[in-house]
């Protein structure tokens, strides 16, 4: 049996007799973190293959008004839970983190189950989850709203879908892209099937991936067929785990829990249907209605990014991390000053923990 390396090597000599010049996108910070922890770029490079990050950690794309929400509420008196990585994202007037130190009461909860127990244990004060992600997280929320959680808890929506996204960066126009490497994750939930539209439309071969470096690569050959052979296709390298129809249960618990909204990412306009918004049937359970009165005051504030900072630009695959002029300098995962430091996804934090080494 040939050993990983001499399937590496196989993937790339395959690669290079196609003689094609590619420029291909992934969206997934797991895919960006095995290409960069392997060292798989310069391989690549060798086959004329080069591969970007775009809006796939879920933490980066989520926007200033959201975090200035999420402070807004924890300042104003709610007990506020979030996941760690989006505690120290900084907002225009500070972080959840910073918020704390003023005197907030914010918490870090390793899942959703955590924030509701949370919110039982103090009956008395009104909870919020910030629930942040794609269709990865977006479930484990929609299945605590449909669990009869308890009449102070609350959810701020900040889930996102992918696909919409995909659309929308290549209607920009900004990156010519040969091909599209899909999230393993998201996938598994969603299935191959959304993305099939996509690449009737715009004639873009797509490659579900999982995220072994070999599962990378192979997905990499398998857009390079496509490419050399005239196609635009979906394909699904990732198998033995993801299905057409997806995660069936979960597909019904976020139809059921959310409905589809328009809203902004970071550094990309508003994605039209690209947002999950609490169903009317759930609005005793919706931050944003609860918490109206509080959260008017930021629905009137400007959001500009932070100067010099240019992380919508990498989450949109227009420029590389290490491009950006504080990158390793006034911006590091100690002081961060755009989300993509922040998140272990994010992919400057990732070529950070992982250049020169």
């Amino acid at each position: 049996m040939p050993s990983e390396r001499e399937v590496a090597e196989r993937i790339v000599r395959e690669i290079k007799a196609l003689g094609q010049r590619l420029r291909l996108m992934h969206v997934c910070g797991t895919h960006q973190d095995t290409l960069v922890k392997h060292g798989l770029q310069p391989l690549l490079s060798e086959a004329g293959v080069h591969i970007v990050q775009g809006p796939g950690c879920p933490v980066c794309v989520t926007t200033p008004r959201e975090i200035e929400e999420a402070r807004a509420l924890a300042l104003g008196g709610a007990s506020v839970t979030a996941f760690g990585d989006m505690m120290n994202v900084p907002g225009p007037n500070g972080s959840l983190f910073s918020a704390r130190e003023e005197g907030a009461d914010v918490r870090i909860v390793y899942s959703i189950t955590d924030a509701v127990a949370m919110a039982r244990e103090s009956p008395s004060k009104r909870s919020v989850f910030m629930g942040v992600g794609f269709e990865t997280t977006a479930p484990s929320t929609a299945v605590a709203l449909l669990s009869n959680p308890p009449d102070n808890f609350f959810i701020l929506s900040c889930h996102r879908v992918v696909p919409p996204a995909l659309e929308a960066i290549i209607q920009m126009g900004e990156v010519r892209l040969d091909g599209l490497i899909e999230p393993g994750h998201v996938s598994t939930i969603i299935g191959t099937r959304p993305y099939v539209g996509i690449s009737k439309r715009w004639k873009i071969p797509q490659v579900v991936a999982g995220f072994e470096p070999l599962d990378l690569m192979m997905a990499v050959l398998m857009l390079a067929r496509q490419k050399s052979q005239g196609r635009g296709e979906v394909e699904n390298e990732y198998s033995r785990v993801v299905r057409p129809e997806g995660n069936v249960k979960a597909l019904k618990a976020m139809r059921e829990a959310f409905e589809p909204c328009d809203v902004a990412w970071r550094g990309f306009p508003t994605i039209p249907g690209s947002g999950m918004a609490l169903r009317p049937k759930l609005a005793a359970h919706d931050a944003r209605r609860e918490f109206e009165d509080v959260l008017a005051p930021v629905s009137e504030m400007d959001f500009p990014e932070p100067r010099g900072c240019i992380c919508g630009e990498v989450l949109r695959g227009v420029v590389e991390s290490d491009e950006c002029p504080l990158f390793g300098k006034a911006c590091t995962p100690e002081h961060p000053v755009g989300p993509c430091m922040v998140s272990y996804e994010g992919s400057c934090n990732i070529l950070y923990k992982y250049k020169g080494k």
